[in-house]
Formats: structure tokens, C-alpha cells, sequence
């Protein structure tokens, strides 16, 4: 019987625990409900303080173009250069991306970058992958929208021959014969690469590909179904149980007991529903949470403050 998950870097590790949940928390760690742009000027501050809290890990976005019709510019920062950043500014917790969006960048640009991410961050970064889902953005860098999957395809296969010494490969993005390489290697030889959603793929192809899967908040029992059809489809493959993800906007409200309402993605509600609604996702496989505090109505600080004294011991231990 598997007892754990298949063993990658510090950061995965530390972020995946077969058969228990963690808590992590997205950046930018602040509230801008209205509006596209976070402020950003305690980032640095917040996610620091996130990692003495004890969040597990602080996840960031690539939105590489600011299209007002979708409302979010994510934080802000180039996802590559901010995880470099934070290497260096942080000791400990995981420093994730969900997702990179493959088909936009060439793969090669990806592996030198986050194989260095990973070095410079001693093993603590995380890649959660997908195809994409701004139309806006293809055209912008000459791209094209309908073969997305394809490209997606092509680049996890680009990605994992670069963790490899003098690849020999060859697929539309790229011909390796064996002569050249690239450096730095990730800290453990390999990057677990984590898909997102449906990443235009057949479920088979995730469930034979993926280091694990990212999904988006759903109603519990449909939650259940969708990850008990995943690993049904590792079992299939005979691969080990891969962790499963998800994000969750909150706004926590003084009344420690007040039931959850919806909001984007999300829900409105005291600490303890919180905490319920934690365990709920922990029994039906659910391994990490990401928390979005973007409709955060209370203060930052106080709000992870919170979140510090009740949610972090239960699951973050």
C-alpha cells in the first residue's frame, strides 16, 4: 500500500503529505476587490510573515498582459523573476507558480528559468502547468490559440528532456542530439510538473503525465468525483497516487461560526466554517489550499492572523 507520494524537492515535499491537507496562501497577499491591480506595497512584508506563520507555501501567477475584461493582473510581477526574487527574500516555505502557461513561452526559456528558481531557492519551487485561458494573450505574441494543446503536449516532453544530460530528442519545439546541454539541473534531478485543470487534454494523458493535478473549487460531492476519477485513472496507468490542489478566495467575518456564502470562487464565512470546510476537503483527497484574501473585507495582517491561530495548527503541523 503507498504510504506517500512520490519524493521531489523540498518544496513539494513539504507542500504534499499523502492523506492530509495544507494550507498555503497566494500572492499577492492583499485585498483589492475593486480594481485590477493590488497595491503591492507590503508584499515582501506579507509573504515573510506568511512563512513565520507557518502558510506552507506562496503561490504565484504568469499573467503576462493586462487584459481588462478579465479583471486580474495576478501579482503583477513576471512570475520568474519574482520567484528569484523571493528565493532570496524567504528561508523556508514553498515558493509555487500555478500555473506557468506553456504554449505562450518557449519551453526552453521555462526549464533554464525555473531549473535556476529551484537551485537559487535550495529545492523550493513548485511548477503547476497549463494551456491557458486568455484567447487575448495568443495573438499578442503571435501564437496561435487553437493548437494550445498540442504545444502543451510538446513542451512537458521539452521540459522533462532538459532535466536530462545532453537530451537526445526531437518534437516541433525543438531537435537535441546529444551534444549540447543545459545547466543548472533542478536540485533533484527532476521538477515535479503539476497540470491544471483540463489543460485541453484528455484525462488518460494527465492521469500518465502529471506530478500531481490543480483544480478549482467545486461543490464537495462533485469535488469527490472529479479526484476520485483522476486516481482512477493513475490506478489504470499503474502510477502511485498524485496530489491533488485547489485554490479558495475567503473573507473571513468576525463571527467565527458564520456559515459559508458564496463569492468568486470562494466563500464568505467565520474561521471555524473554514475550518469544517478544510477537514471536508482533506477526507475526500484534497492535499493542499491555496487561500486568495483578494475579497478580503478585514484587515491583511489580522485576517492571516487569524488564519495563523486557528487553520495552521490543524492542517500545517
Amino acid at each position: 500500500m503507498q504510504t506517500s507520494f512520490p519524493t521531489f524537492n523540498s518544496g513539494y515535499n513539504q507542500l504534499f503529505k499523502l492523506g492530509k491537507l495544507t494550507v498555503g496562501i497566494i500572492a499577492p497577499v492583499d485585498n483589492y476587490a475593486v480594481g485590477e491591480q493590488p497595491d503591492l506595497t507590503q508584499h515582501v512584508k506579507r509573504i515573510q510573515l506568511a512563512e513565520s506563520m507557518g502558510f506552507s507555501g506562496v503561490w504565484l501567477r504568469d499573467v503576462p498582459f493586462n487584459v481588462p475584461a478579465f479583471g486580474d493582473v495576478g501579482q503583477v510581477f513576471d512570475p520568474f523573476v519574482y520567484l528569484g526574487f523571493l528565493a532570496a527574500q524567504t528561508k523556508s516555505i514553498a515558493l509555487g507558480v500555478a500555473s506557468l502557461i506553456l504554449p505562450l513561452r518557449h519551453p526552453a526559456h521555462i526549464a533554464k528559468a525555473i531549473a535556476s528558481a529551484d537551485v537559487l531557492s535550495q529545492g523550493r519551487v513548485v511548477v503547476g502547468v497549463a494551456s491557458g485561458d486568455r484567447p487575448e494573450e495568443y495573438p499578442a505574441l503571435n501564437k496561435p490559440f487553437s493548437n494550445r494543446g498540442e504545444t502543451f503536449r510538446d513542451s512537458v516532453e521539452y521540459l522533462r528532456q532538459m532535466w536530462q544530460k545532453f537530451p537526445t530528442f526531437n518534437n516541433e519545439l525543438g531537435y537535441f542530439d546529444g551534444q549540447v546541454d543545459m545547466v543548472p539541473k533542478p536540485t533533484t534531478g527532476n521538477l515535479p510538473l503539476l497540470f491544471t485543470g483540463g489543460s485541453r487534454q484528455h484525462p488518460e494523458w494527465i492521469a500518465q503525465h502529471s506530478d500531481g493535478w490543480i483544480t478549482y473549487p467545486r461543490p464537495i460531492a462533485m469535488q469527490q468525483q472529479i479526484i476520485a476519477q483522476y486516481r482512477e485513472n493513475l490506478r489504470k496507468f499503474e502510477r502511485p497516487i498524485q496530489p491533488v490542489m485547489q485554490s479558495l478566495y475567503i473573507d473571513l467575518v468576525d463571527d467565527p461560526n458564520a456559515l459559508p456564502t458564496p463569492i468568486h470562487l470562494g466563500y464568505r464565512l467565520g474561521v471555524n466554517q473554514l475550518v469544517n470546510y478544510l477537514i471536508a476537503l482533506e477526507e475526500i483527497g484534497v492535499n493542499h489550499v491555496a487561500l486568495n484574501l483578494r475579497f478580503s473585507t478585514g484587515p491583511i495582517e489580522q485576517t492571516m492572523a487569524t488564519l495563523a491561530e486557528t487553520i495552521l495548527p490543524k492542517f500545517n503541523h
